[in-house]
């Protein structure tokens, strides 16, 4: 059977992990990769020890190699534009997380899919974690009756990441970008994606413009992001979402994940919040907790957690899934159809932050 044939755009932190997932698969050949910055690509793509794949400093070359398939690893802010090139070209995208920065963007490349037929998967590994999939069936098994309420926190007590994490210009955003999408869609994907209608949410940068939490010159950037920000989400069906992430804070947690009904509750602890940047929704869960009333008594029962035994980690397994919905021309693992709820949010989260009021979203037929 032919190999599948993967292009990789944007070379720097997070493609590494792309990159090795790929390398463990006897039926992907990396063709190609590409960034703007001279002489990335080269020295990504040596790293590796790719010496004979070709390295380009312009998206349209990798393209023109016709690859089944590409990685999207640039900025946030360019997340749209090489997806959207990447699918015209002919290629299936995996786009790394968050789908973009603006609504308007998500809406464009999905748009996009539509009129191409390609796979655009949004790159959420948590997703593929067994302790993550048992928080959904928990969730969704109908024991916590209707579920009218979810809090998700967690967040860092330090943990801001520097360099074009922290510039308004690549990022876009800052802890909302970065680990708060995993938040939402640790709580969204469990409870089943729905649209959100209002949006009120606070934002803030204290940390990041405070020499004594944040050197630029270390940090490799000027901070021009926020380093906290705090939401009350109504959806349409009447669920309320009361969203809180941050990189830097006096706390060791924004709180535990909740889903309150009317038979039952859940609650997921943070997974590390003894350890500075252990307190986001990125992978790992603490313990869960289901409280419930049985035969008159109020009952709390700890769930055991799930053993990962998959040791090729998230990362392979996003990849992996990718790879075989290429194969079998199947759906996107992580659609854009839920993902576009997520991007909606977090969009919402920057307009109200903003604009220091509540916000409608609100969602164009695609």
């Amino acid at each position: 059977m032919d190999k599948i044939r993967i292009g990789i755009i944007g070379t720097g932190g997070i493609a590494h992990n792309h990159m090795r997932s790929y390398l463990q698969m006897e039926d992907v050949e990396i063709i190609g990769a590409s960034d703007i910055i001279p002489g990335k690509a080269r020295a990504f793509l040596d790293e590796f020890d790719l010496k004979d794949v070709p390295a380009f400093e312009n998206n349209d070359e990798l393209l023109a190699l016709k690859p089944d398939g590409v990685s999207v690893c640039t900025y946030n802010t360019t997340h749209d534009v090489c997806a959207i090139a990447a699918m015209k070209a002919g290629a299936n995208v995996l786009c790394e997380k968050p789908m973009s920065v603006t609504l308007d963007q998500a809406v464009a490349m999905a748009k996009t899919q539509k009129e191409t037929g390609k796979i655009l998967t949004i790159g959420f590994q948590p997703r593929y974690g067994e302790n993550m999939k048992m928080i959904k069936s928990l969730v969704r098994s109908g024991e916590l009756g209707h579920i009218y309420y979810i809090q998700t926190g967690g967040g860092r007590r330090r943990g801001i990441p520097g360099r074009t994490f922290v510039q308004k210009d690549l990022a876009g955003v800052g802890c909302l970008a970065d680990i708060g999408c995993y938040g939402l869609d640790m709580a969204l994907n469990a409870v089943g994606y729905r649209k959100p209608v209002t949006v009120s949410a606070y934002a803030s940068d204290y940390f990041g413009k405070n020499p004594k939490y944040y050197d630029p010159i270390k940090g490799g950037g000027e901070f021009s992001v926020d380093d906290f920000t705090c939401a009350l989400i109504r959806f349409e069906d009447g669920l309320v979402m009361d969203f809180r992430m941050s990189w830097a804070m006096h706390m060791d947690t924004m709180g535990d994940t909740l889903f309150l009904g009317t038979e039952g509750g859940l609650k997921v602890k943070s997974p590390h919040p003894e350890v500075n940047w252990g307190g986001a929704w990125d992978g790992g869960v603490g313990d869960v907790y289901m409280y419930r009333d049985i035969d008159g008594n109020q009952v709390e029962v700890k769930i055991p957690k799930k053993n990962e035994d998959d040791k090729r980690g998230f990362f392979f397994l996003k990849c992996r899934d990718f790879v075989d919905a290429i194969k079998t021309n199947g759906p996107s693992p992580i659609p854009w159809q839920e993902i576009l709820y997520n991007q909606a949010i977090i969009d919402g989260i920057i307009r109200s932050s903003a604009a220091k009021h509540e916000v409608d979203v609100v969602i164009p037929e695609i």
